[in-house]
């Protein structure tokens, strides 16, 4: 009754206020029932103690009423200036990093988040001629002009140099291995400085083919000492990961791509020039496709392994691309995943419809935004 509406609690003055007139209601009540009865003048300490413990009583449910309302507010308060702008600034991170903000761009050093440029690779392998790869430098020279995504060519070793002189400057050309240290008498072998010389700025490192043919099978460890030399030597590393069609039919996706990313953490400290190519051997050549949301998933896991093994920043720019069967049908809606930052491509890098491939860099933007 003393308590003001508004208020969940009373002060003590005014609980005092509300047992004082509880008091004088009840002494009044007896005496109008019972006139004759001669009430005290003074309070006995039996009464004396049973106000004590009602006043007590009282000021413990108000003490309770006012914590839980604070409590409430708190709550409220955390949910309103903390989570939401929290959820605000993780969704403007994603989109700063695939490059869809509005406004200034992030690479002009607008946000503290680095920007993934899209990247696609095209890996030739051992096709081609002088004459087939003249007509595909051709196509690909007749192409738009473009700026907003890193293309970069691995053509055969006997013409990497014809090709960085024929193909088109804003596409970069990379040799397809390389081995673990310099020049010497190493029959067959081709070092990172003879790759830097004819103006290669990019190797191919780590692929599954060279993995697992058995005329060959590189060890994660001699993979890891490849990337470590051309990455001091200046190139940059496409370092291909992935695994076997078992692998993935046991569980072991994960596990393999994490023993392969792990191999060459324990040797390089700089990731600046380094791209992580996940390529499930399942799919490479045979058609068979990775669905958008298995190849995200894997992305997702191993962007966590690298910042919970290497640093969160290097997991934040490290750009990881998918490869596995990857046409003109399939990139547009592969490049809408958060995480996949571009692709590496076999066979359809061949053809001219390599270029739609290198455009579906728009999709990625469209989704950031």
């Amino acid at each position: 009754g003393s308590c003001h509406a508004q208020r969940p609690y009373c002060t003590l003055q005014e609980l005092g206020s509300t047992i004082h007139k509880k008091v004088t209601y009840i002494t009044n009540k007896a005496a109008k029932t019972n006139p004759k009865q001669k009430l005290p003048t003074t309070m006995t300490s039996h009464a004396r103690a049973l106000l004590i413990s009602m006043g007590l009583n009282m000021f413990l449910a108000c003490v309770m009423v006012l914590m839980a309302t604070q409590t409430g507010q708190l709550a409220s308060s955390f949910s309103n200036n903390i989570a939401k702008p929290r959820v605000a600034a993780n969704l403007s991170a994603m989109r700063a990093v695939r490059g869809g903000l509005s406004g200034p761009s992030p690479r002009s050093g607008a946000t503290s988040v680095a920007a993934r440029k899209f990247f696609v690779g095209g890996n030739w392998k051992c096709n081609g001629n002088r004459d087939s790869i003249t007509k595909l430098i051709g196509s690909l020279n007749e192409g738009a002009p473009v700026s907003d995504v890193e293309v970069v060519c691995g053509a055969p070793f006997p013409y990497l140099d014809y090709t960085r002189q024929n193909l088109r400057k804003d596409f970069a050309v990379a040799g397809q291995n390389c081995w673990v240290q310099g020049g010497g008498a190493f029959t067959g072998e081709i070092c990172a400085e003879m790759l830097s010389d004819i103006g290669c700025d990019w190797v191919i490192l780590g692929h599954s083919e060279r993995r697992h043919l058995p005329e060959i099978k590189e060890t994660d460890e001699v993979i890891a000492t490849k990337t470590k030399y051309a990455l001091d030597k200046g190139l940059g590393v496409i370092l291909c990961i992935g695994e076997l069609l078992e692998e993935r039919e046991a569980g072991q996706t994960l596990e393999v791509c994490e023993r392969q990313m792990a191999a060459v953490a324990n040797q390089v400290s700089n990731w600046d020039k380094v791209v992580i190519a996940y390529e499930p051997v399942w799919a490479i050549g045979t058609g068979k496709v990775a669905t958008p949301e298995q190849a995200q998933e894997v992305h997702d896991s191993v962007r966590a392994w690298m910042g919970k093994n290497i640093s969160p920043e290097v997991a934040e720019k490290t750009r990881i691309l998918y490869g596995g069967s990857v046409n003109a049908d399939n990139c547009d809606e592969l490049a809408t995943k958060p995480d996949i930052d571009g692709f590496l491509v076999g066979g359809a890098s061949l053809k001219p419809d390599f270029l739609k491939i290198v455009d579906s860099h728009k999709h990625s933007l469209a989704t950031a935004a």
